[in-house]
């Protein structure tokens, strides 16, 4: 086993900070706060505060915030339930709130054109990634390594090399950034340094390949899924095992944890998805209702909802804290191959081998849109951060950028000469990368 990661704490990025000093009716517990407002994804703010000796953060959405609200009324009525947000603090946080307000009501109508294409790895990718910032990404391939990337220049900063097998599943934990995990073929997850490309940790203990992995958002644990039908969570400071989550009767093909990382879902080709406790591996639900392999499911932003796609051709929605079946979302003709929600967990979009994607409401469960134009299947399909554009990427060799709201087609990526399997947006929403069976990576501005 490699050595332990040094000490150094990482910088954690933000788009705009403002410190504050917030006295609460308990001032032992409520010592000190900062107010962060985060433009780039789910609209608002995080206050972050000292408990006990232990910083913690408590998030507060802002889903209904749009041009037209009252940001004075909003902030007032957020204070009467908030202690931190102390009369002193009132005039920052109104104003932070109107900078995002402004944000949201910026006309968006950016086209992408091609800025690099990245030829360095000698077989076909397997997955691509951004880091929190959108300043590095990531690839994964069949030739065994994987590479990561400076987003500004298209540079190739380091190769990551050592599994012995395709490298399948990739990701950064964000938000910090400063480390990558890879599992592959080889039955084994390795975790990098981002600077060095140093391997501190190898994980073993899977008997078939891993095929899906995924970090909580604390960035204290890696979750890894496998053919071998278990689900196995490590400790990326210690290296070490944490749980083994055995259940399913068939392979683990998609695996998500909640944002509050206390729950974890995992989907299997035994047609199930199971919903379970991180703190001691038990579980909680299975969700039973489809009729076919499971290909994807993921927790909304506030984790009180799942959504599921599956080989049976239909999207389900689930209660998160009861496993209560919600809603079966239909009108594909052939198998759903990915399956996401927005960032503010108001929309999902689904993705098929019948070459169309579908967006739907997450309230109503009614289909709003569309997205129809690609000669073969999606395999995958996600929304940009402010949820207003959806991009998919195909086997028909482009990707499409689409109208959230309309299921309009705004452009189509073109270039790769092969399938491309994975695509994504930077953090910003102002770059793509697509991955494909061509042997390139693509960097769209």
């Amino acid at each position: 086993m490699a050595e332990k990661p040094s000490n150094t704490e990482p910088t954690h990025n933000t788009s705009l900070q403002v410190k504050l000093i917030g006295r609460g009716t308990n001032q032992s517990t409520w010592e000190k706060a900062s107010l962060t407002l985060y433009i780039d994804e789910l609209p608002g703010i995080i206050l972050e505060y000292v408990q006990g000796g232990e910083p913690k953060t408590r998030p507060i959405d802002l889903l209904d915030l749009s041009p037209d609200t009252d940001v004075i009324a909003l902030v007032e009525e957020i204070q009467k339930g908030e202690p931190l947000i102390t009369a002193s603090c009132k005039e920052y946080v109104i104003n932070l709130v109107r900078r995002l307000q402004e944000k949201l009501g910026e006309q968006e109508d950016h086209k992408f054109y091609l800025f690099k294409v990245l030829r360095a790895h000698m077989l076909p990718l397997t997955n691509v990634a951004f880091n929190k910032s959108g300043s590095r990404f990531i690839t994964g391939s069949y030739d065994r390594t994987c590479k990561v990337w400076d987003t500004a220049s298209g540079e190739e900063l380091r190769t990551l090399e050592g599994h012995r097998n395709v490298v399948f599943a990739i990701a950064f934990n964000n938000p910090y950034g400063d480390k990558i995990a890879t599992g592959s073929f080889d039955n084994t997850c390795k975790l990098w340094s981002t600077e060095t490309g140093k391997c501190y940790y190898t994980f073993r203990g899977h008997t078939a390949e891993i095929v899906c992995l995924s970090f909580n958002l604390q960035s204290t644990l890696v979750a890894t899924g496998s053919m071998d039908t278990t689900a196995k969570l490590w400790d990326i400071e210690k290296g070490e095992e944490v749980v083994t989550l055995s259940g399913h009767s068939a392979e683990i093909i998609t695996l998500s944890f909640n944002t509050t990382g206390d729950r974890i879902i995992t989907g299997s080709f035994d047609n199930t998805v199971a919903v379970w406790e991180v703190v001691t591996g038990r579980m909680l639900h299975t969700l039973i209702g489809h009729r076919g392999e499971i290909s994807s499911a993921q927790f909304n932003w506030d984790c009180s909802l799942i959504v599921t796609g599956s080989m049976d051709k239909t999207c389900m929605l689930w209660n998160a804290m009861t496993g209560a079946h919600i809603a079966t979302l239909t009108g594909h003709s052939d198998e759903i191959l990915d399956v996401c929600f927005d960032y503010a967990g108001q929309r999902i979009a689904t993705a098929s081998a019948d070459g169309s994607g579908r967006v739907y409401n997450a309230e109503t469960r009614k289909c709003i849109a569309k997205l129809e134009g690609h000669g073969c299947e999606i395999s995958k399909i996600c929304f940009n951060p402010k949820g207003n554009r959806i991009l998919t990427a195909s086997s028909d060799k482009t990707a499409r950028l689409w109208d959230a709201a309309t299921g309009h087609c705004l452009q189509i990526l073109e270039g790769h000469t092969d399938e491309i399997f994975s695509c994504a947006f930077n953090y910003k929403g102002d770059i793509i990368i697509t991955g494909s069976k061509d042997n390139t990576c693509r960097i769209w501005h």
